[in-house]
């Protein structure tokens, strides 16, 4: 398919993710910001709303932070759709707090690859993505080429990483972990191999754009991020590069759900529909490199030199989402024991 290709936060979290009151023509889609943001109202919600009349209400913010507010209405949500990586959505799955996609309502279904469905269509997968390496080329010399790479003294004090509610901070304390020789069921390694690099990190950043100013003036030289992001800020003009591990990078499975309580349960449908589309998989994989799960799109060679392709494909990790979903709310807690600062 390639080429064709936790519970708890801070109250003050919640309430900044908070959906607006809707009428009956809208649908409000709780969104990731910046060039995602961009490039999704270019690719998709401009194409819904032309063919619907409805009207998309976005609310920005990450996985965390969406579904920590589903969770907090108990099956009142105010969205009728959000965008959580796979673990969180299983998650709510396994909490009952989701609808069920009916895919005899989605035209493009039978396109889309296997892997992209949850067995009990609870979510969908609309894109493939992973957690790697993006480094400065004006300011890195000897480019990366693992993990272990930015442990090097060179690189003290320069290398960006995400904190643990965001899904980069989340996936670099798994590899570090599986590389270490941890597994899910026991993180020391992780939590330990990676406190100095959190302790040397000006910032643990929660939001992904927050990582294009850092660069742009040289704050720091690499960061653990994702290649659509990077794909994004070099077409802006950013002199970045994209590695993948050579131990694999960790894949990311974004999905979209539709939380128990939706309003606009058809809408929902058609949105999901028109997002898994041929159109809409190429228009979002041309413009923010992102791996496409509908089978009918060809990438261009440019797509194909940031997106997971080949080798760097093959070589993903895909840690199991339920025991990510099972484990998450005790790494958290310890995340902020140990970790945060």
């Amino acid at each position: 398919m390639m080429k064709k290709l936790v519970p708890t936060l801070v109250a003050s979290a919640l309430l900044s993710i908070a959906a607006p009151s809707v009428a009956a023509d809208e649908l409000v889609v709780g969104l990731f910001g910046g060039s995602f943001e961009t490039e999704s109202k270019n690719c998709h919600i401009s194409a819904f709303e032309e063919k619907t009349g409805a009207t998309v209400l976005t609310k920005l913010g990450n996985s965390a932070q969406f579904s920590a507010s589903v969770r907090a209405t108990r099956g009142k949500s105010d969205y009728d759709i959000i965008y959580v990586d796979n673990s969180l959505a299983t998650q709510l799955k396994n909490e009952q707090l989701l609808e069920t996609i009916d895919k005899a309502k989605l035209s493009n279904a039978d396109e889309v690859a296997d892997i992209a469905f949850d067995d009990d269509n609870q979510y969908v997968a609309f894109m493939t993505g992973a957690t790697a390496i993006v480094y400065d080329t004006e300011q890195v010399d000897n480019p990366p080429k693992s993990w272990e790479d930015l442990f090097k003294p060179e690189f003290e004090g320069k290398v960006a990483i995400g904190d643990i509610s965001g899904t980069s901070g989340l996936q670099f304390l798994l590899a570090l972990n599986r590389m270490n020789g941890g597994d899910l069921d026991n993180m020391d390694a992780g939590f330990e191999a990676i406190k100095p690099l959190a302790k040397s990190s000006g910032q643990l950043y929660t939001q992904a754009d927050q990582i294009v100013p850092m660069f742009e003036r040289q704050e720091i030289s690499l960061a653990v991020w994702y290649p659509d992001r990077a794909g994004s800020a070099i077409d802006a003009g950013l002199p970045l590069a994209v590695v993948y591990p050579e131990e694999g990078a960790v894949g990311i499975l974004p999905t979209v759900v539709i939380p128990k309580g939706s309003k606009a349960m058809d809408l929902a449908h058609e949105y999901i529909d028109i997002l898994l589309s041929a159109e809409g998989q190429k228009c979002f994989a041309e413009n923010k490199y992102a791996g496409p799960v509908n089978t009918e799109v060809e990438l261009s060679d440019k797509a194909a030199s940031i997106v997971a392709v080949g080798e760097s494909f093959d070589k993903l990790w895909l840690p199991d989402p339920a025991s990510v979903a099972k484990n998450l709310p005790d790494w958290m807690k310890r995340w902020q024991r140990e970790i945060a600062r």
